[in-house]
């Protein structure tokens, strides 16, 4: 008796999804991840769009449509808006509480003024972006979140949505913070940068220092276990010296970026990786964002 023909395509379909390589799984997980942030991006801007035509038609009686459920709220993503003096309009998410106060000087979780961007790009170029991270209801965590924002006359239209990718430019913002700490501690700032609750290890953000000339790890908050050894011998999985790489740019340049590949503490994957370098005293100081599974 043979078996029904739904049967032996659930089959070949398991057999197939099986066989599929680690890393092809991977790469379409990352693929799909990349996809949903840009579907994101669109209907951001979609409703951007929506949310000017609005306010341009209906003048400042749009603000009650935008703090109004369902009107300008799509799924996760709502607008709210403020003035051109920082004071909060209106909204149409959780947001709603700050209607009333002035919002210039709010700063996300890492201690980023991101309104203050907001409002300085407004005036400045008129539309914009800014990346920053805020409390995630979905995962209970501080995520990367895009703000995308538009002035409009004296009034600034803002969607902001959740992004799975920590960018580069978080990880400088990350990197700048801890050189402000360095230079208000001093080399004590290192034991904040390693520990977990020092407030510089964020997912799979992380801060590193290492000296320009013994090369040793002072600090890494994604891989302690490197930390009091020479890092200019590490390579990568292509046997790329990147440690001696991030050393000769902040000894030439100052400041700079580099490329390779490296474990993601956070998926356990080794990724591509981009990271920021500084040269801060006789250190080099570096932060860095993963931008996908390595081939």
């Amino acid at each position: 008796m043979k078996p029904p023909q739904h049967l032996l395509l659930a089959l070949m379909i398991g057999l197939a999804t099986a066989a599929m390589p680690v890393h092809a799984t991977e790469s379409a997980a990352t693929t799909q991840r990349a996809q949903q942030a840009a579907d994101s991006g669109s209907r951001a801007q979609a409703l951007l769009d929506r949310a000017e035509r609005h306010l341009v038609d209906k003048g400042d009686e749009a603000l009650a449509s935008f703090s109004r459920a369902g009107e300008f709220v799509e799924g996760e993503l709502y607008v709210y808006a403020i003035d051109t003096q920082g004071n909060f309009l209106a909204s149409g998410g959780s947001s709603i509480t700050l209607i009333g106060r002035n919002v210039t000087d709010l700063q996300d979780s890492e201690g980023r003024s991101f309104m203050r961007e907001i409002l300085d790009g407004a005036r400045a170029q008129g539309a914009g972006r800014v990346e920053y991270r805020w409390r995630n209801p979905s995962t209970g965590r501080n995520d990367p979140k895009i703000a995308t924002y538009r002035k409009v006359g004296e009034r600034i239209l803002v969607v902001g949505y959740y992004t799975p990718f920590a960018s580069l430019e978080l990880a400088k913002s990350l990197l700048w913070r801890a050189v402000h700490q360095y230079k208000t501690q001093g080399d004590a700032a290192f034991a904040r940068f390693n520990s977990l609750n020092g407030g510089f290890v964020q997912d799979d953000l992380y801060v590193f220092v290492i000296g320009l000339d013994d090369e040793i790890v002072y600090a890494n908050g994604g891989h302690p276990r490197f930390v009091g050894r020479k890092g200019g011998e590490l390579a990568d999985t292509n046997g790329k010296r990147f440690i001696r790489e991030m050393i000769d740019v902040a000894r030439d340049r100052g400041e700079g970026e580099v490329e390779y590949t490296w474990r993601n503490p956070l998926t356990q994957k080794v990724e591509h990786k981009r990271s920021h370098v500084i040269r801060v005293d006789n250190y080099l100081f570096g932060a860095g964002a993963f931008t996908g599974p390595a081939r």
